[in-house]
């Protein structure tokens, strides 16, 4: 009896190569950019074929830098590109600046077309700036947050790791680049290769998009205790209007004497002083990422008068947040 033979996939069941299109803005962040290209290379090599393959595009070809100071040359100019083509926009500091009129364009014309598009790091920036995350959950870098949520209400910003909402695609930065990618290969080809793809990645904890992008609060500030984790987490969601030691304390069922107790033992300052500096923290991000005026900033951040903001950044920066406004390109 003739033996069967071993079964062979044909061309028309075989996956379809898919193409990832880099657009690298000036100063976009290296690790971003390299944890998705590291993911779709590793994933050919453990398939054994070309799974994937990627272009890298930039406004105008040539040579870009990223943030570190490393140039990349760069495959083509922004091109037209096929409807089953991936966007990705890698962006990192100073991402205000590398969204130029021509790119918002580009973005525009192919996100008619269908095509999924995706920003990594800071660059949902860029991709909300186009319209293109407009009534979408979206993410970004949470130094970039409180920018992005000033500028962009339409967007519905989230602080996860990653988040894919339908054809639009961000990340928070850093490796959470990884995570979306692992993500997208386990929707291609199943769970078993992105495992795989993360094995030799040596990534021991692949997070989804429910995990969010900072430390939790204990691990931030060192500490374990519950209630002062419960009041720093209040104190940074009231920013733009600032709740009382005394009502902070009420609300987890202190007195305000042993609220600063607990301030002084374990963040050697008090609760008022704590509060004052995570305002003034999100006050520079404004005035280094916005074109928010100073008086706008100020009122963002609680700060009922600009004279008094203006006090308390010199105490705290020694400089002012006009001179700050000022220095926003050299920081850059």
């Amino acid at each position: 009896m003739r033996q069967p033979s071993t079964p062979r996939h044909s061309p028309a069941s075989e996956p379809q190569l898919k193409r990832f299109a880099f657009v690298l803005l000036d100063s976009f962040s290296m690790l971003s950019f390299a944890s998705a290209v590291e993911c779709l290379r590793i994933a050919n090599r453990m398939v054994g074929r070309e799974v994937y393959k990627w272009t890298l595009l930039s406004e105008g070809g040539g040579t870009v830098s990223c943030s570190a100071g490393t140039s990349f040359q760069v495959d083509e100019d922004l091109i037209e590109l096929q409807r089953d083509d991936t966007i990705l926009v890698c962006a990192g500091i100073a991402v205000q600046d590398a969204t130029t009129k021509r790119l918002l364009s580009w973005l525009r014309r192919e996100a008619r077309k269908g095509l999924v598009v995706g920003g990594l790091c800071t660059a949902s920036y860029a991709l909300a700036r186009a319209g293109l995350l407009d009534g979408k959950r979206a993410t970004i870098h949470w130094e970039n947050s409180d920018s992005f949520n000033e500028e962009f209400d339409e967007v519905d910003l989230t602080k996860s790791v990653f988040v894919i909402d339908g054809n639009r695609l961000s990340t928070a930065g850093g490796t959470s680049s990884i995570d979306l990618m692992l993500k997208l290969i386990a929707n291609d080809h199943g769970e078993d290769l992105a495992n795989a793809v993360a094995d030799q990645l040596i990534y021991s904890s692949i997070r989804t998009d429910q995990d969010t992008q900072r430390l939790s609060i204990p691990t931030r500030i060192g500490v374990r205790h519950p209630k002062l984790s419960m009041v720093i987490q209040m104190m940074e969601a009231n920013i733009e209007e600032p709740i009382s030691p005394s009502i902070l304390a009420q609300n987890v069922g202190m007195s305000t004497r042993q609220l600063e107790r607990l301030f002084r033992r374990y963040l050697n300052r008090s609760p008022k002083r704590y509060y004052m500096e995570l305002r003034l923290q999100k006050a520079r991000n404004l005035l280094m990422q916005t074109d928010m005026s100073v008086i706008n900033v100020a009122l963002a951040c609680g700060f009922a008068s600009p004279s008094h903001f203006s006090k308390c950044y010199r105490a705290h920066y020694n400089t002012t947040p006009y001179r700050e406004r000022g220095t926003k390109g050299a920081s850059e």
